[in-house]
């Protein structure tokens, strides 16, 4: 029967000429909550950014692979305070710490300028566990420029972070 099929697709590609049948048609597939696993929080911090996906939309100075360019660069130290200000923000937060947690848990509160709207889903926060969130709060509170924060002690906090 497969074969029949495919004899009768030929015979018509041949018969209406070329173009007529796409050449291949790629499925396009929904990002939906199942695909993205749950993240704990009890990951290091790179491998918490992967899981989460963030990286594949969001440029995060510290962390290996993020150079996403459909959403923002994530320096929200250098950000933070001016998005809180914008009139155009909708939100409820009252700090940069604030603002990180709820631009995930509900990213349709304030879209920076210049990216498109209802690009991350309004689900994502739902696969972050508290301790992740705080720990991704934590983190991209303290971004204000190209390179990773620094502890202390002086080493990067991406490559030895607190508690993980």
């Amino acid at each position: 029967m497969a074969g029949l099929g495919l004899l009768a697709l030929t015979v018509i590609a041949r018969w209406a000429g070329p173009g007529a049948l796409p050449e291949r048609v790629e499925p396009i597939l929904p990002l939906t909550p199942a695909m993205v696993p749950l993240v704990t929080g009890d990951e290091p911090l790179a491998q918490l950014f992967a899981k989460a996906g963030c990286p594949v939309c969001h440029t995060i100075p510290g962390i290996p692979g993020a150079e996403g360019r459909v959403g923002p660069k994530l320096v929200l130290a250098q950000t933070g305070p001016a998005r809180l200000a914008d009139p155009r923000y909708r939100g409820q937060a009252k700090s940069v710490r604030e603002y990180v947690v709820e631009s995930i848990l509900n990213p349709g509160a304030y879209v920076v300028p210049g990216f498109p709207d209802r690009t991350m889903p309004s689900w994502y926060g739902q696969k972050l566990s508290a301790a992740a969130l705080e720990k991704i709060a934590t983190y991209l509170e303290s971004l204000a420029s190209e390179s990773a924060p620094r502890s202390p002690d002086g080493r990067n906090r991406e490559l030895h972070p607190a508690g993980g």
